[in-house]
């Protein structure tokens, strides 16, 4: 069966100005994404998975428009089967855009007005959405989507306050499914829960898959939970994709010495690489990014950037200590 593409990111490239501070200096940049490319298939989950910095929420925000992009293409295919550059889009073409593509944080509490009460969360977004016909009817779908995520209708007059963390990021949850979107991106979003919680919303998360015909951008730090949640993984550095793969099958087949890092870190069988920090890239990558902590590092990593070499159908991988293989 022939996959269908929601969205296609290409050649995607963010820059930060490093001119904030007396004594900084304006022609300095922070490179934080650095040419990703990657799709989401249509009712699959695409995991982005790294240490904090590495570039998945500065992704993620690209792909709302949050930041603009300084070079790349955001392509989503819509349910006519249209495609359109989403950097490209008007005002109003990217109001209906972000009606179908729908932003979960990670701290839910951060987000919501506690002046206001779960009802008014829920519709704010609403009101100023084609989908919005009255109140009556918007009370209607919250109820109903409140029952989907566990709550009674009765917790739509309470306040955020009033629930604890979990809850409140499934009220997050459920103001994103309101606007009956295609995709999630989800940034984080159990990462500050007690590991009991965290279970609870990625299997509400993913009924909510099969339920819906939802797509998920899935953005985490915790190899495990997403090899567990997600269909493939792309596995970042320093604001470059160095590893793809089947979920499934990446714990066992991990080839990026990174990527064995990562699972080195949560237990697993691969040996782990130098110590050191996440070095933030302040130029054009010029090599690996990962050359100052790999134990396989030669010359040539350091001076070039690898290509992805395909070891597989469902995986590939950018690493010169494999370049024989393309």
């Amino acid at each position: 069966m022939e996959k269908k593409i929601l969205l296609q990111i290409k050649n995607l490239s963010k820059r930060f100005g490093l001119d904030a501070g007396f004594f900084a200096k304006a022609d300095k940049q922070v490179y934080a994404v650095n040419d990703v490319s990657f799709e989401i298939e249509k009712g699959k989950t695409y995991g982005l998975v790294g240490e904090s910095g590495c570039g998945k929420t500065t992704i993620a925000r690209l792909l709302i428009r949050m930041y603009e992009a300084n070079s790349g293409k955001i392509l989503y295919t819509d349910s006519n089967g249209e495609t359109k550059d989403v950097v490209k889009l008007n005002k109003k073409e990217l109001q209906r855009y972000r009606e179908k593509v729908k932003y979960i944080f990670q701290d839910p509490s951060r987000s919501m007005n506690p002046r206001l009460t779960v009802f008014g969360i829920l519709t704010s977004c609403l009101k100023h959405s084609a989908l919005w016909i009255n109140k009556e009817d918007a009370r209607k779908k919250a109820e109903k989507i409140m029952e989907e995520i566990g709550f009674s209708k009765e917790d739509l007059d309470r306040h955020p306050q009033d629930f604890s963390g979990g809850q409140r990021q499934r009220i997050s949850i459920a103001r994103g499914l309101i606007m009956e979107p295609e995709l999630l991106i989800c940034d984080e979003v159990v990462s500050a829960l007690d590991v009991s919680v965290q279970a609870q919303i990625l299997n509400l998360l993913q009924d909510l898959r099969k339920k819906r015909e939802l797509s998920f951008l899935f953005i985490a730090h915790d190899l495990r939970v997403s090899c567990w949640f997600c269909d493939k993984i792309g596995v970042m550095y320093r604001g470059m994709l160095v590893e793809e793969a089947n979920a499934a099958d990446l714990y066992k087949t991990a080839l990026h010495p990174y990527t064995q890092t990562l699972f080195a870190g949560s237990g697993g069988n691969f040996k782990a690489a130098k110590s050191g920090e996440m070095k933030t890239l302040l130029e054009s990558p010029k090599g690996c990014p990962f050359a100052h902590r790999c134990p396989k590092c030669t010359e040539k990593c350091t001076l070039e950037v690898p290509g992805w070499v395909q070891i597989s159908e469902n995986q590939k991988v950018r690493c010169w200590n494999f370049a024989d293989k393309c």
